[in-house]
């Protein structure tokens, strides 16, 4: 439910800090009071699109924030838990919009997207306002509507249609590797067997490329090469090099290695140092050798570096991505050859797919049939308590399609539609053809009576569904808000005395003036002021004994109703 909703610069509203209570919490006030403002904030605050006409006049922002108690609903906390929000019974929405449209939203000070939002606020409000009597008027918000009666068994199935639904397109998709006619499967069998032979012939390997181009610098660099090498074997090798000379202080030394450890070891230095430069001549000797390379050799490494070029054009941007290239053609090609065993098991596998997927929907229109029984029968009760005694409410359901070649889904192969007659003797028609306004008002008043137990939703906003209707009317009307508010919190903006006599918490919308501004005001009212309200909306006068007297009679009434619905 919606704890509270604090509201800065929107519209006419200035400040407002709004408390709201479980039950049924009602606005009220003058046309053009600002009640409709509340609404919209709220809806803000659930992550409806806005732009910056909401901003208060002369004020660079607005801002609107919301508490809900999310204790016990366990949907919710899974999903906020999805989006790395910390556990917590209070759910705290932030938004601000400002004049250059930037915006600010966060959950619980976690940085949200709309969409994040929605598939929060999506599990704790529901605002029923007008444009959900045209929503309803769809076939698919339909069925929408009656899946949400079902509850949870319906959504079971759909969780196991949604697994079967990926493994049959996982399985099309390997079909569609096929191709189409025989000819068309033999003309890729054929290219995908020169693309094989190309790259098996190359046999080229990975790294390969690399090692060629350090064998080109090699060749480019021959001659520099010999030369450094020369260079050094002449300073190691030649008459009078430096071998020599290291090999002459050795015996030099040798004599007085006996006379001292420090003469020892300096000696042994000597030594390590000769054998460290036979070393090297050595390994230079050995390197001169392999930059003499011949023309032959080089025309070699090219060949073979335009060959890796050519079949990276083809194929892949290094040699692995080739060779995985290679792995793949050969196993298509081996489905094209093999195609009719690999063929004939695939269709195998599908037709069982869509048998099985056939089963799930003919269990989920089963279920969809049980449901609407009960939902024809809530609904059919609710209105007759409004004040439609005569109505009739059916649901049709068409024949059911069947999951076939590229047709199936997860929502199973129903397609419904509401029908509806005000009037005895009149047969049940289309209802998106036949309802009037004040007629959809009450289906959806009774609609929402019968599924508020059914679901997890913990707030049901109504924004004037009481238009167009009066006196016992009203007074069932009013009935009806205090039978859903016992299972959730309902927030209604009503102009209705019945209706404002039955709240819980009542809240009154008032204009002011002052130094040339105007403002929005939300007064949370007490006993003595909700009686004030009601007077005024009978049209009475507080000075009037006898709309006072029966002001307070209302409250009694509705008083004394909602005792009844909780004895205890």
């Amino acid at each position: 439910m919606i704890k509270s909703l604090h509201l800065k610069n929107i519209a006419l509203i200035e400040e407002a800090e709004i408390d709201f209570e479980s039950g049924l919490n009602v606005l009220s006030g003058e046309t053009g009071s600002g009640k409709s403002v509340i609404i919209d904030s709220i809806n803000f605050v659930l992550g409806a699109k806005s732009d910056k006409t909401m901003i208060r006049f002369g004020a660079n922002e607005c801002f609107a924030s919301a508490v809900f108690d999310i204790s016990g609903l366990t949907e919710v906390k899974r999903v906020l838990s999805d989006f790395d929000v910390e556990d917590s019974d209070d759910l705290i929405v932030t938004r601000k919009l400002s004049q250059d449209s930037k915006s600010s939203l966060k959950v619980n000070g976690v940085p949200f997207t709309l969409s994040m939002l929605k598939n929060v606020t999506s599990l704790l409000v529901d605002v029923h306002g007008q444009s959900e009597h045209y929503s309803l008027l769809k076939e698919s918000e339909q069925l929408s509507v009656l899946d949400k009666f079902a509850g949870s068994e319906l959504s079971e199935i759909k969780e196991s249609c949604a697994a079967v639904c990926g493994k049959l397109k996982n399985t099309d998709e390997r079909l569609k590797t096929f191709g189409g006619s025989e000819s068309e499967r033999a003309i890729r069998a054929d290219i995908l067997k020169f693309q094989i032979e190309e790259i098996e012939s190359a046999d080229i390997k990975e790294g390969e490329e690399n090692e060629l181009l350090t064998q080109r610098k090699k060749i480019q660099s021959a001659e520099k090469l010999s030369e450094a090498f020369s260079t050094v074997q002449n300073s190691l090798n030649s008459e009078n090099c430096a071998i020599d000379f290291v090999n002459a202080a050795i015996r030099g030394l040798s004599p007085v290695t006996g006379l001292d450890d420090e003469y020892l070891n300096l000696y042994e230095r000597l030594k390590s140092v000769s054998e460290e430069l036979g070393d090297i001549s050595a390994t230079v000797e050995s390197l001169a050798d392999d930059v003499d390379i011949d023309a032959e050799t080089a025309d070699k490494v090219e060949e073979r570096l335009d060959k890796i070029k050519t079949l990276k054009r083809k194929y892949g941007a290094d040699e692995k991505a080739v060779l995985d290239f290679l792995e793949n053609a050969r196993e298509e090609y081996s489905k094209l050859v093999d195609f009719d065993a690999e063929y004939a098991k695939l269709t195998e596998e599908k037709n069982g797919y869509l048998k099985e997927l056939n089963g799930y929907y003919a269990k989920m229109s089963e279920i969809r049939k049980s449901a609407a029984k009960k939902l024809i029968s809530g609904i059919t009760g609710e209105l007759k308590e409004l004040g439609m005694k005569n109505a009739t409410f059916d649901i049709n359901f068409a024949p059911l399609k069947k999951a076939d070649e590229g047709q199936y889904g997860t929502n199973g192969g129903d397609s419904v539609e509401f029908l509806f007659s005000a009037n005895l003797g009149e047969p049940v028609k289309p209802m998106s053809k036949i309802i009037s306004g004040g007629e959809m008002s009450r289906f959806m008043l009774s609609l929402k009576t019968v599924i508020s137990s059914y679901h997890e939703i913990s707030t049901y906003i109504f924004d004037e569904i009481d238009a167009g209707i009066s006196g016992k009317t009203a007074e069932t009307v009013a009935e009806k808000f205090a039978k859903i508010s016992k299972n959730v919190q309902v927030i209604a903006i009503s102009h209705l005395p019945q209706i404002v006599s039955f709240a819980d918490c009542s809240f009154k919308i008032s204009k002011r003036s002052s130094d040339d501004k105007t403002f929005t005001v939300i007064e949370k009212l007490d006993e003595k002021l909700k009686t004030e309200e009601v007077v005024r909306l009978i049209g009475g006068d507080m000075n009037s004994v006898s709309a006072v007297t029966h002001a307070r009679e209302i409250i009694k009434r509705a008083d004394d109703y909602k005792k009844s619905l909780n004895p205890d």
